[in-house]
């Protein structure tokens, strides 16, 4: 009888130390870090995400921007909360995979210092232009680079983006001479190109989206894998014969450490939300794919990237030290 009591009370106190989260986790509001400026597609989709969690858990996702050094702030925010299931962050492919390599110093690491959760989105490079170049064609656009004694200005949306990595990858499969103009933000690059002072863009489908609906760009080719329904004519760059494939993805991540029970339902529940056929339609009208995947599949997805785009920044002169 005095065994049992002991194992009971041993039984007792194992279930009194679990983590309030793998007991009754939300029990209050839990944050959603916007990495990136408010208003953006990353805003956007962090929205769409927390407004999905806070209807299913019954409890608050409210969203708190923190942007600044490419959304790294923000992510780095997260990384050192406590892993009691209260801090989220929207982090993607600039966050998990393209600033560890360029920036050895950021202050986490995006296996040691995050429970890396479910992917949301991602988004194909559109490569545009500006209506008046007269420009209509990749080929075109080729040809005008290479009858150009100079190298071709372009944007991205920072040193070290995809933008920059699919253009460069573009460019030396085309054989020609382009120069990087980065700028902090998608938006400003994109008005630069439609004043003229830049020769084309290389920004997300959703960035450029809405400019080139309006007439004020036009897009030539993207890094998709297939083409948008919602822009027929504009071709991948692979059919053209340029082998590039590459997207602009957004997940969700939270701190290391985080309980596994936790981890499975905020999985399983953006998957959920990102399936509702009223979602992806939406997604999709701003050039975004939704492509859910578990917790493995994501962490194999990020391997998978690190491992494409480290020998590219490394040809770029863009590995830190």
């Amino acid at each position: 009888m005095k065994r049992m009591c002991a194992a009971l009370a041993l039984m007792g106190a194992a279930i009194v130390s679990m983590p309030a989260s793998a007991q009754d986790w939300p029990n209050r509001p839990v944050r959603m870090v916007n990495t990136f400026a408010a208003g953006g597609t990353a805003d956007v989709l962090t929205r769409l995400v927390a407004d999905h969690l806070t209807s299913v858990f019954k409890q608050q996702f409210f969203v708190e921007t923190r942007a600044g050094a490419a959304g790294t702030i923000g992510v780095k925010s997260v990384a050192d909360s406590p892993p009691d299931g209260y801090n989220f962050a929207l982090t993607n492919i600039t966050h998990l995979v393209l600033a560890p390599i360029t920036n050895p110093k950021l202050g986490y690491d995006p296996f040691r210092d995050l429970t890396n959760i479910g992917y949301v989105a991602g988004s194909p490079i559109m490569i545009s232009v500006n209506p008046k170049s007269g420009v209509k064609t990749i080929n075109e656009f080729i040809e005008l680079s290479k009858k150009s004694d100079k190298a071709l200005t372009y944007s991205s949306s920072g040193v070290g983006s995809s933008g920059q990595l699919v253009a460069e990858a573009f460019a030396k499969l085309a054989g020609i001479k382009i120069e990087h103009v980065p700028y902090k933000g998608a938006s400003q690059g994109i008005m630069d190109l439609v004043g003229g002072h830049i020769a084309f863009s290389a920004q997300t489908v959703s960035s450029t989206a809405s400019y080139v609906r309006g007439g004020a760009l036009l897009a030539v080719a993207h890094s998709g894998k297939e083409r948008f329904a919602d822009f027929p004519d504009v071709p991948t760059l692979k059919e053209l014969g340029h082998d590039v494939i590459a997207t602009t993805w957004f997940s969700i991540s939270g701190p290391a450490g985080l309980p596994p029970d936790i981890t499975e339902k905020m999985n399983r529940e953006i998957t959920r939300a990102v399936s509702k056929p009223e979602v992806q339609a939406r997604l999709r009208r701003d050039g975004l794919i939704a492509d859910p995947m578990t917790v493995e599949e994501l962490k194999k997805h990020i391997e998978a990237e690190t491992a494409r785009w480290k020998p590219v920044l490394g040809q770029l002169g863009l590995i830190g030290k």
